[in-house]
């Protein structure tokens, strides 16, 4: 299937730009993440969700509001939100602090919801699902989500590194990195809580978007050896160009899944859905720019493999025609003097 006839875009001509954009992103959102910080689900901030269908629809403020007057200490950090689809008539509530995480006063809070939407008379409603998770399993947690992460860059770069060069697993590794913090930045932008579906979707998207970089890689290394005389940009545009139509129709079909999950998957995978969403969009942007940009700065300052192999092979090659042309220019001489 083919999207482009004979793409022949000069994507390199943007590169900086599109950093520059990208640096503007990042910034963006780490000063959102460094002034509102960026919301934790339970299962790294420890905490009790409290899932309750109710024969009528209540009114979100109604449920605050009964939390506020009624639940031990007040209820004012309590999150309260619709959950699901609206013909269900859930609501979740999530209380960020348990109490001692031994025994049955480990269900404490969310008996104390339960107690307290109850005394205010909202109607009838049952609870269909808890979750509590304590301040030191949410820690653990959070030290294996960043050691599952950091543990996968330095496969990625030992992997490339291997298999190409370390000046293309430097700019894989930091296309990732660029991935990862566009997506956290979106994440804080739109307060969506940092969950363990979230952490999964960050590690799918840091292996989609070093598939897509490697498979341009690949071709680059390809013609470099093919077109030893073209400028370096030159090579590696036209790699991109030749990969284009793989990269759309990947990109395309992995996003319509992700917009799927988003829309029709329910609220738990909005999460899930709204970090895969992202996560393609930009693995894509960085895989053609930013790391492109990386490799362009390497190589610039730092010679290759590649590169320093080139002229010894042309050298060898165009040896034995210059001679035998030499030999050709002298024979006639040689005839004319006899």
């Amino acid at each position: 299937m083919h999207i482009f006839t004979n793409p022949n875009y000069n994507f390199l001509r943007w590169r900086w730009h599109a950093v520059a954009l990208s640096w503007i992103v990042i910034l963006a959102g780490l000063f959102t993440i460094y002034t509102k910080g960026l919301p934790q689900g339970i299962e790294f901030a420890g905490g009790t969700s409290v899932i309750m269908q109710f024969d009528q629809t209540p009114s979100v403020e109604a449920v605050r509001s009964a939390l506020n007057a009624n639940y031990p200490g007040g209820g004012q950090d309590a999150i309260v939100q619709t959950y699901g689809d609206p013909s269900l008539r859930q609501v979740m509530v999530r209380v960020p602090t348990v109490g001692a995480e031994q025994g049955a006063s480990l269900n404490a809070s969310a008996q104390n919801v339960e107690n307290s939407l109850r005394k205010a008379n909202l109607g009838n409603f049952t609870v269909v699902g808890t979750e509590i998770v304590g301040p030191s399993v949410g820690e653990e947690l959070t030290q294996k989500g960043i050691w599952a992460f950091i543990l996968s860059l330095v496969g990625i770069l030992a992997y490339i590194a291997f298999r190409f060069e370390f000046s293309f697993a430097a700019g894989a590794v930091i296309a990732t990195l660029h991935d990862v913090l566009v997506t956290f930045a979106f994440l804080a932008f739109f307060r969506y809580d940092l969950s363990l579906n979230v952490i999964a979707a960050l590690l799918t998207v840091t292996g989609y978007s070093t598939n897509d970089t490697i498979v341009i890689f690949d071709r680059v290394r390809e013609n470099m050896r093919k077109m030893r005389r073209e400028s370096q940009n030159e090579v590696i545009n036209l790699s991109i160009n030749q990969t284009l139509g793989r990269t759309v129709i990947t990109a395309g079909t992995a996003l319509l899944s992700a917009i799927a999950l988003f829309l029709f998957g329910g609220e738990v995978l909005h999460g899930f859905a709204f970090t895969m969403i992202v996560g393609i969009l930009t693995g894509t942007y960085s895989s053609v720019f930013v790391a492109a940009a990386i490799v362009t700065f390497w190589r610039r300052t730092k010679p290759s493999k590649l590169s320093t192999a080139a002229p010894a092979a042309v050298t060898t090659s165009t040896t034995p025609a210059r001679a035998a042309a030499s030999r050709k220019s002298k024979s006639p001489r040689k005839a004319r003097a006899s």
